[in-house]
């Protein structure tokens, strides 16, 4: 890693270290210079404002998240409704723990969806990718219908908005939010199989049985 980007890292991992502790509002560039041993005018060299290190921080978590929702996308030896249900889930427990033990982090999602909307936007185009491609394998195998995977990825992300950062949206326990999850799972997945309809819920009854 050369200087430049080691210097980067740095400041990021600063920035959320104190962002951790005292929250995003309360935390200021000169703050995380001072605790990078940097000059105020020094950081902004590699960031022109703090919501540009919030929006670096969030871009290194999804890519983590991302790397970690793609190795069950291509689990090409689970159906691709059961790979679905995974990946929601998935997604959904562990940023509610995150959110959990880190509540100061919300903040940075907060403002992020109000300032750079556009950023959501585009990890949210980056997870339609493996997305459609699972809706793909589902069609193939003859679970699902065939339809616009895109389309229907976009769509399933919509439904799915309230479990993406469970705490931005709601003050549920993590419980109810598996078994709103849940439900609208069923509701989606129902829509998508292929018929006739008994051979689409015998393989969705085998998939739940296999989750769990």
């Amino acid at each position: 890693m050369d200087e430049k980007l080691a210097t980067r890292d740095r400041i990021l991992h600063a920035a959320m270290t104190r962002i951790k502790h005292y929250g995003y509002g309360k935390t200021t560039m000169a703050e995380i210079a001072a605790d990078c041993d940097m000059s105020p005018g020094n950081i902004y060299r590699f960031f022109e404002a703090k919501i540009d290190i919030a929006e670096a921080m969030a871009r290194k978590h999804y890519e983590a998240e991302r790397a970690e929702l793609q190795v069950i996308a291509r689990k090409k030896d689970w159906p691709a409704d059961r790979r679905i249900r995974e990946l929601f889930f998935k997604r959904m427990r562990d940023n509610f723990q995150m959110f959990s033990e880190n509540s100061k982090i919300l903040e940075v999602a907060e403002v992020l969806t109000r300032e750079r909307p556009l950023f959501s936007n585009e990890q949210m185009a980056l997870e339609r990718v493996f997305l459609s491609a699972v809706l793909e394998d589902g069609e193939k195998a003859g679970i699902f219908a065939p339809g616009d995977h895109m389309f229907t990825a976009e769509m399933m992300q919509s439904a799915m908005m309230k479990f993406s950062v469970p705490q931005l949206f709601s003050k549920l326990t993590l419980p109810r939010l598996e078994r709103e999850l849940e439900g609208v799972l069923n509701l989606m997945l129902n829509g998508l199989y292929a018929r006739p309809a008994t051979g689409a819920a015998s393989r969705s009854r085998q998939s739940e049985t296999a989750a769990t």
